[in-house]
């Protein structure tokens, strides 16, 4: 209920202790048939950030972030045909939450299915044809406070059927 999308960072640092506990986090979450499809590309160096921020829409935060999480799929790793999507998003919802929990802000800024991001990312990062960039992570010290909402909408529920 804590976690909201943080696009403002602090220049502060994030050691790399809590950012190994925020990739443990995402390498926790579910997948289809336990095929863990998923790799994770860390970007810490300013200079990245900074080109990230420019081929990525809609991804200004980047540039101020300290670090950036690029979640990709390994289609050779399916069992489960298209499952991957589901089995990445897990992990990400999954390093969101630590990323709250360790009281560090983040957002989560899509890549997958855009053709577009998914050709500039790959191309960015060197990626070989079967691992698809899925999502980009920006992480660092919340440099702005956002309040909680209770989101819950009873018509939404529906119990036994439609």
């Amino acid at each position: 209920m804590k976690r909201r999308s943080i696009r403002k960072y602090t220049k502060e640092p994030v050691s790399d202790t809590e950012l190994e506990a925020v990739l443990r986090a995402g390498m926790c979450a579910p997948s289809a048939g336990n095929e863990r499809p998923w790799h994770f590309i860390v970007v810490k160096e300013r200079k990245s950030l900074e080109e990230l921020s420019r081929i990525q829409p809609h991804a200004q935060m980047v540039k101020e972030s300290q670090i950036a999480i690029l979640v990709c799929a390994d289609e050779r790793l399916e069992r489960y045909k298209g499952f991957w999507p589901q089995d990445c998003a897990a992990a990400m919802e999954n390093m969101l939450l630590a990323c709250t929990s360790l009281g560090l802000g983040s957002v989560w800024l899509g890549v997958y299915p855009i053709e577009d991001r998914v050709k500039a990312m790959r191309e960015h990062f060197g990626l070989p044809a079967p691992v698809v960039p899925f999502a980009l992570l920006p992480i660092g010290r919340p440099g702005e406070s956002r309040p909680t909402n209770d989101r819950f909408e009873v018509d939404r529920v529906h119990h036994e059927r439609w």
